[in-house]
C-alpha cells in the first residue's frame, strides 16, 4: 500500500487559537468523554476535575486537538440539553483558558453547540450527519468548524443489521450531501471536516472496507477524519476486549493515515502521537529527532536505552 496524499481543497485550516496544514501534518484528537456511561472509560473522566485533568495531559502527550463530549453515540434515552450542556461547558471553559489547542464539542443538540461555541469550542463535531440543521446554522454564524459524520440512525436509537449497496461509495455520497447541506447553510469550504463513521450504524465488514477503501473518501477534498480507537470491528477481527485494543487501534490509524486521513481520534494519545509522528516522517513532512545510526565511521550502539 502506498501513501494516498489527497489535494485538499483548503489544506490550511485556521482555527481561533491554531491553524493547522493537513497538507503536511496529522493532528490527534483525544477524546474527553463526561459521562458515566461511556464506550471505552466508563465514566473515569466524568467528574469535572478528571475531564480537565486528562485533557491537560493528553495536550502534554502531544494531543493538538480535544474533543469534548456529554453523551455517548450508542443508543440510549435522549438526554434534556441542558443537562448536556452542563456536562461540557464547564470542561471547554477550562480547557480554553490553559491550551490553545483544538477544541471541538461532541454533540449534536444546536444549544448546546451554542454554548460550547460561547465557552471557546472551536469546532461541533456532530456524529449524527446534520440531524439537526440548525447545528449548521450555529456553526455558521459564529464561524467555527462542523465535522460532518456518517450515520443512519435517528440519534441515539438502534438501527439493525444496517445494509448498503457499496458501503463506501454510499458513505462518500452521504458525506457530499451533507456537506453541500452545509455550505447551504452557510458553511465556508475552509471550515469542513468529514468523517466516514467507522462502526457507527455499521457492522465489521462495513468498518473494514471502508478502513481499506479510505482514499474514496479522502478524494471529496475535505480533511478526513478517522475515529478508530478501540472499536468494535478492531475487537471482533482480533478477539480482543476493549483494554486489549491498542496495537490494532495504532494499526488502523495507519491504514487511514496511509489512506489520506488527516485527523486521529483517539483515546491512548502518547503512543497514537507517536505513529502520526512516524507516519509524517515517512511521508517526508517531518525530520527525525536525531540521526546516528550508520552516520559516521563506526555504526554506534548508542542510545540502547531508547530500543
Amino acid at each position: 500500500m502506498s501513501l494516498y496524499l489527497p489535494e485538499l481543497i483548503h489544506p490550511v485550516h485556521r482555527f481561533a487559537h491554531r491553524t493547522i496544514d493537513f497538507s503536511r501534518e496529522v493532528a490527534v484528537m483525544a477524546i474527553i468523554n463526561r459521562t458515566p456511561d461511556s464506550f471505552y472509560d466508563a465514566g473515569a473522566t466524568f467528574a469535572l476535575d478528571a475531564a480537565v485533568n486528562a485533557a491537560l495531559h493528553a495536550v502534554e502527550d502531544g494531543a493538538a486537538w480535544l474533543d469534548i463530549g456529554g453523551v455517548p453515540f450508542a443508543p440510549g434515552p435522549e438526554l434534556p440539553w441542558q443537562e448536556e450542556a452542563e456536562r461540557v461547558v464547564p470542561v471547554i471553559r477550562a480547557i480554553r483558558r490553559q491550551t490553545d489547542a483544538v477544541i471541538s464539542a461532541d454533540t449534536f443538540q444546536p444549544r448546546v453547540a451554542a454554548a460550547a461555541i460561547d465557552a471557546g469550542a472551536d469546532v461541533i463535531n456532530d456524529t449524527t450527519g446534520i440531524s439537526h440543521p440548525e447545528v449548521a446554522r450555529v456553526v455558521a454564524d459564529a464561524g467555527v468548524h462542523l465535522v460532518i459524520t456518517h450515520s443512519l440512525a435517528r440519534p441515539r436509537t438502534v438501527y439493525p443489521r444496517p445494509a448498503y449497496t457499496d458501503v463506501v461509495a454510499d458513505v462518500a455520497a452521504f458525506l457530499q450531501e451533507k456537506v453541500e447541506l452545509a455550505r447551504g447553510l452557510g458553511i465556508d469550504d475552509s471550515k469542513l471536516i468529514i468523517d466516514p463513521g467507522h462502526d457507527l450504524n455499521k457492522n465489521t465488514m462495513h468498518t473494514l472496507e471502508i478502513t481499506r477503501r479510505l482514499d474514496e473518501i479522502a478524494a471529496l477534498g475535505y480533511p478526513v477524519l478517522a475515529a478508530v480507537s478501540n472499536k468494535d470491528f478492531i475487537g471482533e477481527t482480533l478477539d480482543r476486549p476493549k483494554a486489549g485494543r491498542l496495537s490494532g487501534s495504532l494499526a488502523a490509524a495507519t491504514m487511514c493515515l496511509m489512506n489520506g486521513a488527516r485527523i486521529l481520534r483517539m483515546h491512548q494519545v502518547a503512543e497514537s502521537v507517536e505513529t502520526a509522528h512516524l507516519f509524517e516522517a515517512v511521508a517526508g513532512w517531518r525530520a527525525p529527532a536525531y540521526l546516528r545510526h550508520n552516520m559516521g565511521d563506526a555504526n554506534e550502539p548508542a542510545h540502547a536505552a531508547r530500543g
